[in-house]
């Protein structure tokens, strides 16, 4: 089958997310009434459903603000300057430019998911611009390939969804697993040596790639006009010189940044400060900062703001499943059937594949988490794996299909003109390149 087919085939067979979440959610009503021994009624499976359905609205806008705002802060002023340096460097020859873009989108997934969304998008049409401009040729698709790879990484990353929501208080799975901290999760010698193995295996395969990928001069884009016709704002006058001053913005941020630093130096548990909310509230200070007034922050965020509502809308539907699962007693019947076919261990590997194919269907780490996070943790218990393991192979699985799954790279195309047809073909050689390194960590680790 034809590259451009095969994609145009998964266009064609994958309906939108949200009516995915509405298809698992009439699965999930059904699977208690034939897997468990009770048979519950409707009306209480509805109950459950209900029940869980707004059990995770924190953890909802938690998910919210943490796109919004790496989305902002790729919409500051010196994350543009720092793009548009980096593309002088990059757009020199069709092997260089995949490489160093997916070594760079890779190390912004690794900082934050929202930012390498739009990061790897803006670098990628910037790279495809200086080459059209200084007539070198590279393969366009290759790049914004490129560009997505930090959407492998991002879950194995510091806004990584499952790692961070277990390492806070009050998560919706401490009375099971406890606090696991950040230090046995994110900052292990398996994620490092992933992390690592992942930033020299991906781009030296792109690298190869570009080496042979023909160029694709048609699909360059359209470059930007010389001179910026935007009309120039109309002098503020009254509270607007407030809402334009860089003075309240550099105060806000100054303070939340500086407030961010403290918590870091004068925490008695190591790592433990690093959580969700931590994350969010840095990026907060970080675009008030950088942006300078409140005004341009605001801007920014209503272009963001977009990018989140699948988030928005999908989520209490993933928590009514999880409801399903947890209230109905599914979670103990699917862990059990874990438990029943799993040795000890194959159970990180078997998580990372399962995991890998219910992103293709719940095409969010929050969700995903909220979803599966309960059984492979009964899972692990029983089997007496660490939970941290299986947590952290749970992100891997999700990672890695996003190189399958369109939903994320939504911006990307946006931003780069291109298809998901398009680029599809190198991101399932990135795909590819990522199974070998998770799997040959996952089985060695065990």
């Amino acid at each position: 089958m034809k590259s451009s087919t095969f994609g145009e085939y998964l266009r064609k067979a994958l309906p939108t997310p949200f009516t995915i979440a509405l298809l698992l959610t009439l699965a999930a009503f059904v699977l208690p009434l034939v897997f468990i021994p009770e048979q519950p009624s409707v009306m209480e499976v509805l109950g459950y459903w209900y029940q869980g359905f707004w059990e995770l609205l924190g953890f909802s806008m938690q998910m919210v603000l943490i796109l919004v705002l790496g989305h902002t802060l790729a919409l500051t002023p010196l994350a543009e300057k720092f793009t548009d340096k980096l593309t002088g460097k990059f757009a020199t020859s069709p092997a260089r430019a995949a490489a160093l873009t997916g070594f760079a989108a890779m190390l912004a997934g690794f900082i934050n998911w929202g930012l390498c969304l739009v990061f790897g998008a803006i670098l990628a049409r910037k790279v495809a611009e200086r080459a059209k401009l200084n007539h070198t040729p590279i393969n366009y698709p290759l790049v914004a390939a490129a560009g997505y790879s930090g959407m492998m990484i991002w879950h194995g990353g510091l806004s990584g969804s499952a790692p961070l929501v277990v390492a806070g208080e009050g998560h919706f799975l401490e009375s099971l697993i406890g606090i696991v901290p950040v230090s046995q999760t994110l900052f292990s010698s398996l994620n490092l040596w992933v992390t690592l193995s992942l930033l020299v295996v991906v781009p030296g395969g792109l690298y190869l790639i570009g080496k042979r990928a023909p160029a694709t001069p048609a699909l360059l884009p359209q470059l930007k006009a010389a001179e910026n016709t935007t009309p120039h704002p109309a002098p503020p006058r009254g509270a607007e010189r407030l809402d334009r001053s860089p003075f309240f913005g550099l105060i806000a941020g100054l303070v939340i940044v500086g407030y961010s630093i403290y918590l870091a130096f004068t925490s008695e548990g190591g790592l433990s400060f690093l959580d969700l909310n931590y994350i969010n509230f840095l990026l907060f200070g970080l675009c008030l900062l950088l942006h300078g007034s409140i005004n341009r922050f605001l801007v920014a965020v209503q272009e963001a703001i977009g990018g989140a509502s699948g988030i928005i809308i999908q989520f209490p539907f993933y928590a009514g499943i999880m409801g399903i699962m947890k209230y109905s007693g599914l979670i103990v019947v699917f862990a059990n059937a874990f438990i029943n076919n799993a040795s000890p261990a194959l159970l990180p590997f078997l998580t990372f594949l399962s995991a890998g194919l219910i992103n293709i269907f719940v095409p969010s780490g929050g969700g995903q988490w909220a979803v599966q996070g309960p059984v492979v943790s009964q899972a692990a218990i029983g089997l007496g794996v660490p939970v941290e393991l299986v947590i952290m192979a749970l992100a891997y699985g999700d990672g890695i299909t996003n190189m399958l799954q369109p939903f994320w790279a939504l911006p990307l195309l946006g931003i780069t003109g291109l298809e998901a047809r398009d680029i599809l073909p190198y991101t399932l050689l990135i795909l590819l390149m990522g199974l070998l390194v998770y799997g040959f960590f996952l089985l060695l680790w065990t």
